[in-house]
């Protein structure tokens, strides 16, 4: 009964309310670059996204900064001197409906420098919603093999705010890291009561 009900919500999400998830968005193609903002409980940080980098990474990108995903939203991984990372929406359908459809892998280009962003993966064809900010140099993710993919392609850079990103809580390092299963499924309330700490995207949008 349960799997029913899902798979009737998950089809209104995709079907209905076209103003919260439709399946062209996933589909069309980016700018060749453009700018965009995030406003955070630390402040604001400005990025520039170039689609030669990862063509299919900033595809994704550009359409979920257009299509309103990254909004309160917990940046609940911040390990100090390497990343900050974000990604899954406090609405567990709407998470559903955008990991649906994953992005193909494609090689490296731009280095991951600091303040550079890449989408976080477990293996081949795995990129989706979740992206992390370099907190510092990590050229070994350029070259990095895991589950069977080679390296990290970076997105896009933080242009302006550097000194916001770099203030995000960190105190709860990687705990939360392991702990995407029941932020997925509580959602906002589950960080809010458990790791009251944490800062969060409050929007993201594209620059004029």
């Amino acid at each position: 009964m349960k799997k029913i009900i899902y798979f009737l919500s998950l089809c209104l999400v995709m079907s209905c309310a076209k103003k919260i998830f439709s399946e062209k968005w996933t589909k069309k193609e980016a700018p060749e670059e453009f700018r965009a903002r995030f406003e955070t409980t630390k402040g604001n940080f400005d990025i520039y996204a170039k689609r030669s980098w990862s063509p299919k990474g900033v595809d994704r990108l550009y359409a979920l900064i257009k299509h309103n995903y990254y909004t309160d939203m917990p940046i609940f991984r911040v390990v100090p001197n390497f990343v900050a990372q974000f990604g899954i929406h406090k609405d567990s359908i709407i998470n559903k409906a955008w990991n649906n459809f994953t992005i193909d892998d494609e090689p490296v280009i731009a280095k991951n420098d600091s303040m550079s962003i890449a989408f976080a993966r477990g293996g081949k064809r795995t990129r989706t919603t979740q992206i992390f900010i370099n907190l510092k140099e990590n050229h070994r993710l350029d070259t990095l093999s895991y589950g069977g993919v080679k390296g990290f392609p970076v997105i896009a850079k933080v242009t302006n705010g550097f000194e916001n990103v770099l203030k995000f809580y960190d105190k709860y390092g990687d705990k939360l890291g392991f702990r995407q299963d029941s932020i997925t499924k509580y959602g906002n309330s589950f960080i809010k009561r458990k790791y009251p700490e944490i800062d969060f995207i409050k929007k993201a949008y594209i620059l004029k």
